[in-house]
């Protein structure tokens, strides 16, 4: 009788064991598990650790509910201003409801993928090429929103969607090179032309002073010395000021001065004498007055006149004049 009872005893637990074996199941920390009894959905959703099910009766699925990486295709669109691109994307999402996620839709991560395919192409018809370059931020909350819609029924919830890499035509990379280069060029001659602007008020500035001040264009000129002279080099700079120049202009004789020179012999010594009194007067007032002074030694002031009566004689004895005496010898 002991035997027998030792006998059931160890064929119970073997069952028992073989009946545990059979309905444990273990469900890990990042999973959730969904339990169908003969196709019908209990409602309890089954917690990490050991859990048992009815062997042939109940059948235990696995969810998980970590964070899912879904590349998206690239997708070629032409975009509001009538650009032809190519954009690739990335979503990020997880299952917040296994039930849902099981019984809603049969295969969540395909449906998410056709989802955010047909979400990108629509944003790529919907944005200009400026948007999708520099504006991805707007157009991933937007993505997102367009994604998360459905998926919320289906027991999914979209944490982030970003846009990867926007590929254009190679002319249109082209045609943005010489945009940029272009605009860059512009604000580079703005740049010098406002510093042109500006060293021009200060030059002047530096020049109003100088001229009240004119010791203050010495003190240049030296610098200017002292900064050419500073390296070592047979360089020689002689500041030359512009006044002399201007004086020199102004002291130089005119063609019709030149002219004036070759006139008759008679008036040779006066020619003379002009040209040698703006000699004079070009070097030095002073040396110009004592040749005045010369010229009206040698040509006292009533030679003029005897020499108009010398050759008004001179006309008469030869007869060329109308003398007096042609008229007694008609008589």
């Amino acid at each position: 009788m002991i035997e027998e009872l030792v006998t059931a005893g160890a064929a119970t637990a073997s069952a028992g064991a073989l009946y545990v074996m059979a309905a444990a199941r273990v469900v890990k920390q990042y999973e959730r598990g969904v339990v169908f009894r003969l196709g019908r959905l209990l409602p309890e959703v089954r917690r990490p650790g050991l859990t048992l099910v009815v062997p042939i009766v109940d059948r235990l699925h696995k969810v998980s509910l970590q964070i899912i990486t879904l590349p998206i295709p690239a997708q070629e669109g032409i975009t509001r201003d009538n650009v032809t691109v190519r954009v690739d994307a990335v979503v990020y999402f997880k299952v917040v409801n296994p039930s849902d996620a099981l019984v809603r839709v049969e295969d969540y991560r395909f449906a998410v993928s056709q989802m955010a395919q047909t979400s990108l192409r629509s944003i790529i018809g919907k944005s200009e090429l400026d948007d999708l370059l520099s504006n991805r931020e707007k157009l991933n909350q937007g993505l997102e929103l367009m994604i998360d819609n459905p998926a919320v029924e289906w027991g999914v919830t979209i944490d982030r969607v970003e846009i990867k890499d926007v590929s254009l035509p190679e002319t249109m990379k082209r045609s943005m090179a010489r945009q940029a280069e272009a605009d860059r060029e512009r604000r580079a001659r703005v740049i010098n032309a406002d510093a042109e602007l500006q060293a021009s008020k200060k030059l002047a500035g530096a020049a109003q002073v100088m001229s009240e001040q004119p010791a203050a264009l010495q003190l240049r000129l030296l610098q200017t010395v002292v900064a050419v002279a500073a390296e070592k080099n047979s360089t020689l700079v002689l500041p030359f000021p512009v006044e002399l120049l201007r004086f020199l202009e102004r002291a130089a004789p005119l063609p019709g001065a030149q002219e004036a020179g070759a006139s008759p012999a008679s008036s040779g010594q006066g020619a003379t004498a002009a040209t040698a009194a703006g000699a004079g007067e070009a070097a030095d007032p002073e040396a110009l007055a004592a040749q005045a002074r010369e010229l009206a030694g040698e040509f006292p002031p009533g030679t003029s006149g005897d020499v108009d009566e010398e050759r008004t004689d001179a006309e008469g004895a030869d007869g060329s004049g109308d003398a007096p005496g042609e008229g007694g010898t008609r008589g």
